[in-house]
């Protein structure tokens, strides 16, 4: 690969801070272009939020964005126009994770499993995700969505099944992990207060919880990354800067140890402001107007040094 330069890692990561400007944006290039494993998708342009309806033209735009930097694609709903996602991503050659959104509305929810079920049946599906972050908001009783999980297990038998929560869940709750063909977690160290310079590391220590907890099936990271604006949390402080070097380590510790993720995300999407505060809008690789938002403009230096 063309970073094969720095495959070498250290346990918490690639030593970026000895890294120039420059040196920095070239190798986040190189790691982008060497493509990911898997990409969370933003479909919602700004002013929409979920419960618009998509269009097969913003959904198509932006896959063809992110189609040279990434092998599979995560969609998150199967219903107003999300279920479109993994339609146009297979006619476009990429391998899908598609998600049913689970709440705690009975009949949205019923859509939502009879549209993940008709994509699976029709093909559009690699990876089934029932559900996402249900026992973590708490909008579902464990049993509840154990019954939508052996429900979906049951029509698609195809197709591997999962359901996406953080890392943690899958120790507390056994059944749910014995439920699961495949167990997908979310890993964020910033929602943890984690610092950067410890983040990959931290990160491994949530996926390896994960790995325990499953007893031998595969675990892929269904979401990990870091903001580039907003307020901090504890001792994670969101930057440009590093977003920047959470990727680079992110991939780097994918390629090397041949861990399956899905970054999170493709573009920055203002409705997630409401849910997570102000750094709800800047988890993209790209921005809301859809434009590659790292190194767009020079960085700040300091004695040939990044600010960090």
């Amino acid at each position: 690969m063309s970073y094969r330069a720095d495959k070498i890692m250290s346990l918490s990561g690639g030593h970026l801070d000895k890294k120039t400007t420059k040196g920095l944006q070239n190798l986040y290039k190189r790691v982008l272009k060497s493509g990911m494993h898997g990409l969370c998708f933003s479909p919602y342009e700004e002013g929409q939020e979920p419960g618009d309806q998509l269009s097969v033209k913003q959904i198509k735009r932006r896959l063809k964005i992110i189609k040279p930097y990434t092998k599979w694609v995560r969609s998150f709903s199967c219903t107003n126009g999300n279920e479109l996602i993994p339609v146009l991503a297979k006619e476009m050659g990429m391998k899908t994770l598609v998600g049913a959104w689970l709440g705690d509305d009975a009949e949205t929810n019923q859509k939502e499993i009879t549209g993940l079920k008709e994509l699976a049946l029709d093909g559009y599906v690699d990876i089934a995700a029932v559900g996402n972050e249900v026992m973590y908001r708490g909008d579902l009783t464990e049993s509840e969505l154990l019954d939508f999980i052996y429900d979906v297990k049951r029509h698609i038998s195809n197709v591997p099944v999962g359901y996406v929560d953080a890392y943690y869940e899958f120790t507390q709750r056994p059944k749910i992990t014995e439920a699961c063909d495949i167990i997908l977690a979310n890993c964020y160290p910033y929602w943890e207060g984690c610092s950067i310079d410890y983040s990959l590391i931290y990160m491994k220590d949530m996926y390896n919880q994960a790995v325990k907890a499953a007893k031998g099936k595969k675990v892929i990271i269904s979401e990990t990354g870091w903001p580039s604006n907003g307020e901090g949390l504890n001792g994670a402080f969101p930057s440009i800067n590093n977003a920047v070097k959470y990727f680079i380590n992110t991939q780097l510790w994918s390629h090397e140890d041949n861990i399956d993720i899905f970054y999170f995300s493709s573009f920055d999407e203002s409705w997630k402001v409401g849910a997570e505060g102000d750094v709800g809008a800047y988890w993209g690789l790209w921005d809301k107007n859809e434009n590659p938002k790292f190194y767009t403009k020079p960085l700040q230096l300091t004695r040939n040094k990044l600010i960090v």
